[in-house]
């Protein structure tokens, strides 16, 4: 007897780490006239081993690679709409290909965390406050007694109707909702969301006036045709007004724009200023939403309610009905490019929708990526410069201070104490910059010179204060800080080196009636956390930031003049090739927060390098003609953006296995392509940090001439290692383009 093969098959794919997707019946339930109209891009939950798992649609056919008694049904349709259309599905797959990922990793990536559990993609009804009819009567100006039942009021005779998460925003508890709720003024009450006619009135604020400068860049931008315009302006000079001006123009031809941004601390202030321009629904996706509120946000961009959608890394992915732009803040950003799963660049995959959907890309930047200028040079990208300070901003004068020899006071200079008592004595504000979070970077012991070591890491622990612990950054291992030196007893242990925490406790010694607010990963953990820190800075009173590279990245602070770096030579003697490119952005990012507004602003570097001569290009003639002065090192060793990179890595617990795996991987790559000047290999060679988290990790190194041929090579090593042995005793991972070799 033979079996008569099935007529339709579906070729799903699935969150597993195997570069394929998987052939299945269709589920038994469905009529033919349901098979006809199925669509890629339905999720679909199917059978997988002895577990069910939610798969991504990919398309519809007759035939399979595998036996047909092999072929298992799928259980059942999750919904019958695509959640993603070809539009994103192809992106995603295109990408899983060029980064060598699953495909079914890459398309979960593209998801919110509750469609990937088999949630129906459905809108739900949002709860919203709005006056009523006695609330409406109350005048301007209300409830003054009560500071912030007035605040919640006059949001909601400015805007209407207010969501939780405006409240959040607002920094208005619910408790405050609550009691004007029981006093009749303002109701609860639950709405559907749904397009609505654009208002009259898109803007709640009229735009700033632009200067020349500004207005020659912002001319230039068309928005009916796809063009990455590189939007390279000093800090302050105004890229978000050129932003907000942009969107405006992309929202009177009726499409929707999307913003991101580098740091989730970013957020809740961009989304602010946007709220105060535009009167239109506007949406912010990142990871501090819970599950429900992503999903949510998610919807309504991709059913076109959200007219603006702003968001860290992943919301590139987001579902746009009316897609009319797209612009990347800060694109220099590291934190665009994931470092595991699928390591995907947000800013390159941004080009590529871009181009796709014939709308144009806005990449913003003080500090431009060394790969985007030479894009730019190469006549790839439209080069916009702003190289005046929006409004009468003045550039800060740049001071390096030469500590060699010093006596320190915990880190400080005496010349930066001084400056920042004379700042504070003016009224003004001081940033301090220093990018180690902790109160030290090392614990000594001051008889023998015993260091606590990681256990599970090549790594020093770092000790905190607040609670105090020891803590890896690496691998998250914590421990008690001990009372006596494991190696000789003694009791003089001691914090080595200077950490944030640390810096702030010396800080509020020295002047006791400032306050100090440090802003750095263990003060901002909490939600709303970054927004109530900075709310002290923007009140303008005289006070004292302490922080890392988070106060780098985008932050107006209108009354910092003085900004002071304690250690101007991280990132000098980096082993990483990106080390001086990153320096140079990190200092004039930083160097940017003083004096935006009227008054004028003043940087200090402290360094032991002064006469190095990066750091001399850097604050004699600026971040450009540092870019040029690497740019010529990159070219003569061949390196991005004049070749192209990708890194095998291997991990495991016994060092041997990650080292054998990646030897045939070696020899597996030189059978497929030998080695030539187009195209060598570097290794296999110990990561930066050789342990980790009990790991051993070992990598090797691609470097081509050309896309195209790594792009091939690539793809077929990875289906042949799939296959070894080796591959299933070691973790290992294909990372193209990578943005950090350690």
């Amino acid at each position: 007897m033979t079996l008569t093969p099935p007529s339709i098959l579906l070729e799903i794919a699935l969150p597993v780490p195997l570069r394929r997707s998987f052939d299945y019946l269709p589920p038994t339930n469905l009529s033919p006239e349901q098979l006809a109209q199925l669509e890629p891009g339905i999720l679909i939950r199917v059978p997988f081993g002895r577990q069910e798992l939610i798969g991504i649609l990919l398309r519809s056919k007759s035939t399979s690679d595998q036996p047909s008694h092999k072929l298992r049904p799928a259980l059942a349709l999750i919904d019958n709409q695509p959640v993603l259309e070809s539009e994103l599905l192809e992106l995603c797959l295109w990408a899983a290909d060029y980064y060598q990922c699953a495909p079914g990793e890459a398309l979960q990536t593209a998801l919110p965390v509750l469609l990937r559990q088999g949630e129906a993609a459905q809108l739900r009804g949002e709860q919203i406050f709005q006056l009523t009819t006695e609330g409406k009567g109350l005048p301007e100006g209300a409830l003054k007694r009560s500071p912030k039942q007035a605040a919640l009021l006059a949001a909601l005779q400015t805007r209407h109707q207010l969501s939780r998460g405006d409240l959040e925003q607002l920094d208005i508890p619910r408790t405050i909702a609550k009691t004007l709720i029981d006093k009749g003024l303002v109701a609860l009450v639950e709405v559907t969301p749904s397009r609505t006619a654009q208002p009259a009135q898109l803007l709640r604020e009229p735009p700033l006036q632009l200067s020349d400068e500004q207005h020659s860049a912002f001319a230039q931008i068309a928005y009916s045709s796809f063009k990455t315009y590189l939007l390279d302006g000093a800090t302050g000079s105004g890229k978000t007004e050129i932003y907000l001006q942009a969107i405006a123009e992309t929202l009177k031809k009726g499409k929707q724009a999307l913003v991101l941004v580098p740091e989730i601390g970013l957020t809740p202030q961009t989304l602010q200023r946007f709220q105060r321009r535009f009167n239109l629904p506007i949406v912010a996706l990142h990871s501090g939403l819970n599950d429900r509120e992503r999903l949510d946000a998610w919807l309504q961009a991709r059913a076109g309610i959200a007219r603006i959608i702003i968001g860290t890394r992943s919301a590139l992915f987001t579902p746009l009905k009316e897609p009319g732009i797209i612009i990347i803040d800060e694109e220099h950003d590291g934190s665009f490019k994931q470092q595991d799963g699928f390591r995907y660049s947000a800013r390159d995959l941004a080009a590529l929708r871009a181009q796709r959907l014939g709308i144009p890309l806005i990449l913003g930047s003080a500090t431009p990526a060394l790969e985007t200028l030479h894009n730019a040079r190469q006549g790839r990208y439209h080069h916009l410069r702003l190289q005046a300070r929006a409004g009468n901003a003045k550039p800060p004068d740049i001071q390096l201070l030469d500590i060699r020899g010093e006596i320190l006071h915990e880190g400080f200079a005496q010349a930066s104490i001084d400056a920042i008592g004379d700042t504070l004595n003016k009224g003004n504000q001081a940033l301090v910059f220093l990018n180690r979070r902790g109160y030290a970077p090392a614990l000594e012991c001051h008889d023998c010179g015993w260091l606590a070591n990681c256990n599970h890491c090549d790594a020093r622990l770092t000790v905190h204060q607040t609670p105090r612990h020891l803590h890896c950054h690496h691998c998250d291992h914590q421990r008690a800080i001990p009372k006596r030196c494991p190696n000789c007893n003694s009791s003089k242990i001691q914090p080595l080196g200077q950490g944030t925490e640390r810096s702030e406790l010396v800080l509020q010694e020295l002047f006791p009636t400032y306050k100090v607010i440090r802003v750095d990963r263990d003060s901002t953990r909490n939600k709303n956390s970054m927004q109530k820190l900075l709310a002290d800075v923007h009140g303008g009173e005289p006070c004292i930031l302490v922080g890392t590279q988070m106060l780098a990245k985008g932050h107006h602070f209108e009354d910092v003049t003085l900004v002071v770096i304690i250690d101007a030579d991280a990132g000098l003697f980096s082993t990483d090739f990106r080390g001086p490119e990153r320096m140079g952005q990190l200092l004039l990012q930083v160097s940017g927060r003083a004096g935006r507004a009227e008054k004028p602003g003043r940087v200090i570097l402290q360094s032991h390098h002064t006469d190095h001569p990066l750091v001399q290009t850097l604050v004699q003639q600026g971040y450009h003609a540092l870019a040029e002065l690497i740019l010529q090192e990159r070219q003569i060793t061949q390196l991005p953006p004049y070749r192209q990179l990708a890194l095998l890595r291997a991990e495991c617990k016994q060092a041997q296995l990650a080292l054998d795996f990646l030897q045939q991987a070696r020899q597996l790559a030189e059978a497929i392509q030998p080695p030539s000047p187009q195209l060598n290999y570097l290794g296999p060679l110990p990561a930066m940090m050789e342990k980790r988290g009990d790991r051993f990790r070992y990598q090797l190194q691609f470097s081509a001439a050309q896309r195209r041929p790594l792009q091939l090579l690539l793809s077929q090593l990875a289906q042949q290692l799939e296959t070894q042995p080796l591959a299933s005793k070691v973790r290992w991972s294909i990372d193209v383009d990578p943005q950090e070799m350690g």
